[in-house]
């Protein structure tokens, strides 16, 4: 049996998993009696940790309340925290890279040798690419979450792709972050459809809208559906092109941003993929060096057959 100060720390991991747990449950995870459990958590109560107790079946869940529980972790579990602070370090939200090694900092002065050593190697084995491209304000990010979570209409003026500026209204549904960039799916009251915005053009305006009642997702695959949205619909041409290669390996040479990839059997899958040029799409889609063929648009396939047509007089 674990002494009470251990046991109450244990009680306190517990109470921190998003999960309510009866005094039965609790009573056979810290091996002791219910009634010990029911003084545990009287205990942590008067330290200050709000333990609620659920209605219904007798259950205790860790409510908000003023004071921090401490940060109980196991070995992976601080190793991936240390990691994800690292990596966010050079991430594309503006300012976060401070704060991120800061917490890093204060972490890694309360981790074990044994796990200081684990993220020390990765961190020496690690060169960080910076992504390059705009950041977005954390103040955007957590106000755009704030109306998703609370189902408030978002009013926020847009800068397109050639500067033009204007106010849009949405119900906003979910922010989608492709590793370079963060978006935001929301329904655009004025257009009455579905779009997808690029968060480092927006600026919300304050207030907030009315209340709405949410709609069903666009796409149940919402990944793919922003994929599709970010590599293809704001192009005037638009592609669909059969790739002869599984999609797995499609997608190690194209990014979720520059074309949308589904299988259609083990060998082949199918690439949507636009451009505002004929010219650049057939030099992107030429570069894979896989076999493929061009479904649609008409045009594109029109201009394959002329550009095909010219490389062949050009050598004898």
């Amino acid at each position: 049996m674990l002494e009470t100060s251990a046991r109450l720390l244990r009680l306190l991991s517990l109470l921190q998993t998003p999960r309510d747990w009866t005094g039965t449950d609790l009573a056979e995870r810290l091996e002791v009696d219910v009634r010990t459990v029911r003084r545990d958590i009287d205990k942590l109560r008067n330290l200050g940790y709000p333990v609620e107790a659920t209605a219904g079946v007798a259950g205790y869940r860790l409510g908000a309340g003023a004071k921090l529980p401490p940060l109980l972790l196991d070995d992976d579990e601080a190793v991936a925290v240390a990691i994800g602070l690292r990596t966010a370090a050079g991430g594309t939200i503006t300012g976060i890279e401070d704060s991120s090694l800061r917490a890093l900092t204060k972490l890694e002065q309360v981790l074990p040798s044994r796990l200081r050593h684990r993220v020390s190697v990765l961190q020496s084995a690690t060169v960080v690419v910076q992504a390059g491209g705009p950041t977005v304000d954390p103040d955007t990010l957590t106000a755009i979450a704030g109306t998703i979570r609370d189902s408030h209409r978002l009013r926020f003026d847009y800068r397109s792709h050639d500067g033009a500026t204007s106010l849009r209204v949405t119900e906003p549904h979910r922010l989608a972050h492709t590793g370079r960039r963060w978006y935001l799916i929301g329904w655009d009251v004025d257009r009455a459809d579905w779009r997808t915005y690029r968060v480092d053009r927006l600026h919300p305006r304050i207030p907030t809208g009315p209340r709405f009642t949410p709609r069903e997702a666009p796409d149940v695959d919402l990944s793919g559906y922003v994929s599709r949205g970010v590599s293809s619909s704001p192009y005037r041409y638009v592609a669909r092109i059969t790739l002869r290669v599984p999609a797995e390996v499609a997608a190690e040479r194209i990014a979720p941003t520059v074309g949308a990839i589904e299988a259609v059997d083990a060998e082949t899958c199918l690439l949507r993929t636009g451009s505002n040029s004929l010219d650049e799409l057939a030099i992107f889609v030429a570069s894979f060096g896989y076999p493929f063929r061009v479904h649609e648009p008409p045009e594109f396939i029109t201009h394959l057959r002329e550009l095909a047509a010219r490389l062949s007089n050009s050598v004898d």
